[in-house]
């Protein structure tokens, strides 16, 4: 699944894919910003670890869960 987090004030955006659910996203991402923690921490497919200030969220952006089809449509 994809996920991109808009920061504030900054033109760019951390985009990259995970094998978590969107479920499992959203509860960190709740989870982070009720509970009040400074920091949110994710993992990529690759293993690679991003750790975001949850006061720079700009948005959160969670993609769906469906595999992109490849190849010629018959």
């Amino acid at each position: 699944m994809d996920i991109r987090i808009g920061i504030t004030n900054s033109p760019r955006e951390i985009a990259f894919e995970s094998s978590q659910s969107a479920a499992d996203v959203e509860k960190s991402v709740v989870a982070a910003l009720d509970g009040g923690a400074k920091f949110l921490k994710l993992v990529d497919n690759r293993g690679t670890l991003y750790i975001v200030p949850t006061e720079s969220f700009g948005y959160i952006e969670v993609g769906s869960e469906e595999s992109r089809r490849v190849g010629f449509v018959a």
